[in-house]
């Protein structure tokens, strides 16, 4: 399940998720990503993953693993998100960014657990300290 928090706020989206997800948490920010655009701004997502309840491997997608052809998919809000801060557990890394590849014109950031509030300094920051999604860091 997909939280919002209430660090949520003008063009900050700040979500945590604690459990599988799927298409009832898209749905819960896809408004949110409306309202920020509507005002002529850009989404800054802050990503929190709570990793003690995930069990297995597949990762955080309802049904396990997620099989997306990158190729064929047109995420319409790619040009509308400027950052993003992933933030987790080390071994979630290479995947979340595999996951984050629709956002690749986004600027990009992974923050360990430990290391939060400097993520959310971060995604409030006007500084593009990060390379895009497709480049290494």
């Amino acid at each position: 399940m997909l939280q919002v928090l209430s660090f949520t706020q003008k063009n900050i989206i700040a979500t945590k998720a604690n459990d599988l997800l799927g298409i009832n948490d898209y749905e819960k920010i896809h408004p949110l990503i409306h309202n920020i655009i509507n005002t002529g701004k850009k989404v800054r997502w802050y990503f929190e993953m709570d990793d003690c309840l995930i069990s297995n491997a597949a990762g955080f997608w309802e049904d396990g693993i997620i099989e997306v052809n990158y190729v064929n998919l047109k995420f319409t809000h790619s040009d509308d998100i400027e950052k993003i801060a992933i933030v987790g557990v080390k071994k979630w890394e290479e995947w979340m960014r595999s996951v984050m590849k629709p956002f690749a014109k986004a600027r990009v950031k992974y923050f360990d657990l430990a290391d939060k509030e400097q993520a959310k300094e971060w995604i409030l920051s006007a500084t593009e300290d990060t390379v895009p999604l497709n480049q290494d860091e």
